[in-house]
């Protein structure tokens, strides 16, 4: 079997979909580290040492060009298998009513949830790491990432679409982080628990540091 073959095939799909999810789930544990420092003393200061040490970095640098990647993978793969999924479902009545019976409504929607947390992606690149580096690569200097959420979170629109792609991103890791540990082997019955637990306690504690980001701000909650 060809690297094309193996990357084309439903197995070679859904290990692509695997790897590159857990590679995001990495960057998310480290974004929400890194946006978790504004509820702390002197949050300000803490958020924007640690902002410029992600945005001056050559490690982190060069590593943006694999998180870039691994979006790209992990989107085009999630189509591809929600097209295929999509065919199958049409091929037949009983199997669609068969698969709503055992399945949660959000492992039949991962295309949907998908589509919204790449728009919600969309949107914060746009309000802050396209506008940062940008000014980087004309002036050499960093924007104020603190300052820009304080004016982009004053919008409480932004703030409703911001706390719905949380949302969104919250059931789309609820069934992605098992689906991933599934497709790698571990989701035996002697793991299979644990790892969902697991899952569940993840998604919802990075969509309620995420969540309360926005919300944070808008509200001027923050102690420093």
């Amino acid at each position: 079997m060809t690297w094309k073959q193996h990357f084309t095939s439903s197995v070679g799909k859904k290990l692509v979909m695997a790897f590159t999810g857990l590679f995001l789930i990495m960057f998310l544990v480290i974004h929400a580290y890194l946006n978790a420092m504004i509820f702390l003393p002197d949050g300000r200061e803490k958020f924007e040492a640690g902002a410029h040490f992600m945005g001056t970095n050559p490690l982190t640098r060069i590593l943006e060009i694999g998180l870039v990647l691994g979006f790209a993978l992990h989107i085009i793969q999630g189509l591809m298998l929600w097209r295929q999924n999509a065919k199958k479902r049409s091929a037949g009545r009983y199997a669609v009513n068969a698969g709503n019976a055992t399945s949660k409504w959000y492992s039949r929607s991962m295309g949907l949830l998908g589509t919204i947390v790449l728009l919600f992606l969309v949107i914060h690149t746009a309000h802050f790491w396209i506008p940062n580096r940008a000014n980087q690569f004309m002036t050499g200097e960093e924007i104020d990432l603190y300052e820009k959420m304080q004016i982009v979170f004053e919008n409480p629109i932004v703030v409703a679409l911001y706390v719905l792609g949380c949302l969104s991103l919250c059931f789309h890791l609820v069934h992605g982080f098992y689906s991933a540990f599934q497709t790698l082997g571990m989701g035996t019955s002697r793991y299979k628990s644990g790892i969902r637990n697991a899952g569940i306690a993840f998604s919802i504690i990075i969509t309620i540091l995420f969540a309360l980001m926005p919300i944070a701000f808008h509200f001027n909650i923050l102690l420093g």
